[in-house]
């Protein structure tokens, strides 16, 4: 196996809330001290990180002054020339402060709604100066707990009237910035809208700018809902909609564990990697997991190099499942390459196909698609069996 370090071509990047988070959940105190986002931009850099991704309350904490605000990012902008980190995101945290409980964009009331955008707005502007160009939107509070709170149409409305303002704000300011939607099932809402990736595409075209508007797709939430992540990631691509990723680990429909990259669900993060070579994604490789609040500080950056080192074994043994020969051969037996041809020749119509002879459909039947024996030469790779 190649020496596996992180390189700037990799382009690992991190939420700086992924090393920051103190460890606190909904049935216990924080295990670790509060971090100073200087010392995680910094501590990224060391181990080999390319680029972050920040909400704005995790630089500048929420209701500073304005004078307090410019300090800060003075102070943030210098450790990013320092350590020559990119940044490729930035959100908004819309979700902490309890004016935000019933959501930003959707919430009931009006003035939330209306502080939610200009919220994100400024934002927008620290992000374009910083040279981001996605703008990730989560939506963890906008949803419901009961059927009659939320009128799902008329929210729908109001996200949609959200995402047509921020679209002309970018467009007016001439910022070269996209959004990226991140679903989500559930959590902290009881249900959330736009909870998957297809609902999010289909969301996506009934916008004003629908090409400013891709998804952000993440292992976890994506596995929450029960569903491949990799089968979302690639129908992403296909929609040419795969604006921004988020990896970590998930083990089935439950909770949002936001295990590191590689770790739960091993299978459904080779595929993802598989998909993403495939698809030709050239995007950051953005990280957004959380260190389990039994480690130390130690355990933190533990974690943090362990999502990029996993990420390069998966990709190291994706590109050897496919230069494997008895894989190219499995995949010819499995008839793979004949997918790719159009199921009418060029110049043939409907007519023709229905004047077509039929196939011998009881030959077809009893033939076998050997799709274990491929599976199998996957999972030997995936086990090291293979290389």
């Amino acid at each position: 196996m190649t020496e596996l370090k992180p390189t700037p071509e990799d382009k690992f990047s991190f939420g700086i809330w992924t090393v920051q988070y103190p460890g606190r959940d909904p049935f216990g105190e924080p295990t670790r001290p509060p971090m100073d986002p200087i010392r995680a931009v910094e501590k990224l850099a060391e181990i080999g990180a390319y680029g972050i991704n920040f909400h704005d309350d995790d630089v500048v904490p929420f209701g500073a002054s304005d004078a307090e605000r410019d300090k800060i990012l003075d102070s943030f902008r210098k450790v990013l020339a320092d350590t020559g980190l990119v940044v490729t995101t930035a959100t908004t945290n819309l979700f902490t402060h309890p004016v935000f409980k019933d959501g930003g964009f959707t919430s009931n009331n009006r003035e939330v709604r209306r502080y939610a955008i200009k919220k994100v707005m400024r934002n927008i502007d620290l992000a374009a100066e910083l040279g981001a160009k996605i703008y990730v939107a989560w939506g963890g509070r906008e949803g419901a707990e009961s059927g009659a709170a939320k009128d799902i149409a008329t929210a729908l409305d109001r996200y949609q009237e959200a995402f047509n303002l921020l679209g002309e704000f970018v467009t007016d300011r001439g910022y070269d910035i996209r959004f990226a939607i991140e679903p989500k099932p559930n959590e902290p809402r009881g249900d959330i809208i736009l909870p998957t990736a297809g609902h999010a595409m289909a969301f996506i075209e009934t916008l004003d700018r629908p090409e400013l508007v891709g998804i952000n797709p993440e292992i976890g939430h994506e596995e929450m809902a029960g569903l491949n992540a990799a089968a979302g990631y690639a129908q992403a691509l296909w929609q040419g909609k795969l604006f921004h990723i988020d990896l970590n680990g998930q083990s089935g429909p439950k909770y949002d564990q936001d295990l590191r990259f590689g770790a739960g669900n091993v299978r459904g993060a080779f595929w993802v990697v598989d998909t993403l070579l495939a698809g030709g994604y050239d995007g950051p490789v953005h990280f957004d997991y959380k260190t389990p609040r039994t480690e130390d500080d130690e355990g933190v950056w533990v974690a943090a190099e362990a999502c990029m080192r996993n990420y390069l074994i998966l990709r190291e043994k994706a590109r050897a499942f496919r230069a494997d020969p008895e894989v190219q051969a499995a995949l010819e037996e499995a008839k793979l390459p004949e997918l790719a041809v159009p199921t009418l020749a060029e110049g043939e119509g409907w007519a023709d196909l229905e004047a077509a002879p039929n196939p011998d459909v009881d030959a077809i039947g009893a033939r076998g698609m050997a799709f274990e024996r491929l599976d199998q030469l996957a999972l030997e790779h995936l086990y090291g069996l293979r290389s």
